[in-house]
């Protein structure tokens, strides 16, 4: 039985702020998403996703801060919220599109939550849905997953 303390799994809940938090470094270290998985490396997304109800109840700033500092994050030049001509998605919105596809990777290819959340940050479609210009980042999640199973947009 999956232990859940609301509407859904508690280990969803982490998955969901382990994805925002990435959203909101890479929003503050002007990074793209796949650099900041990438520079942050598994074990520390394993820190980050298995103590996820911890920093959870912390102040955000300061737990991104921690990181970006344990990962030796630099500034980058990327910024598609100051790129957004349209209404900006929060850092929580996106983790939940991230979170949602993540589960479903994680599920179709029958693969861990960590090698999921890598394996979808490193693929094409990571790119498409950060550009808050287009409308991927709000299509619906199976739509999201079946463009990430056939390697393209559909």
């Amino acid at each position: 039985m999956r232990e859940s303390n609301g509407r859904e799994p508690v280990k969803d809940n982490d998955l969901f702020f382990t994805c925002s938090l990435i959203d909101y470094i890479a929003r503050k270290t002007k990074n793209t998403r796949v650099d900041v998985v990438n520079a942050l490396g598994e074990k520390i997304l394993e820190k980050i996703y298995d103590l996820a109800d911890i920093y959870h109840s912390d102040n955000i700033e300061r737990v991104s801060d921690d990181f970006i500092q344990e990962a030796g994050i630099e500034t980058g030049s990327f910024d598609n919220v100051k790129e957004c001509t349209y209404a900006i998605p929060s850092h929580w919105d996106i983790g939940k599109v991230y979170k949602r596809l993540i589960k479903g990777v994680a599920e179709s290819e029958k693969i861990g939550i960590i090698d999921a959340l890598l394996k979808v940050y490193n693929s094409f479609i990571s790119s498409k849905i950060d550009d808050y210009n287009s409308s991927m980042y709000y299509e619906n999640p199976s739509y999201l997953l079946e463009c990430y199973l056939e390697d393209k947009v559909i």
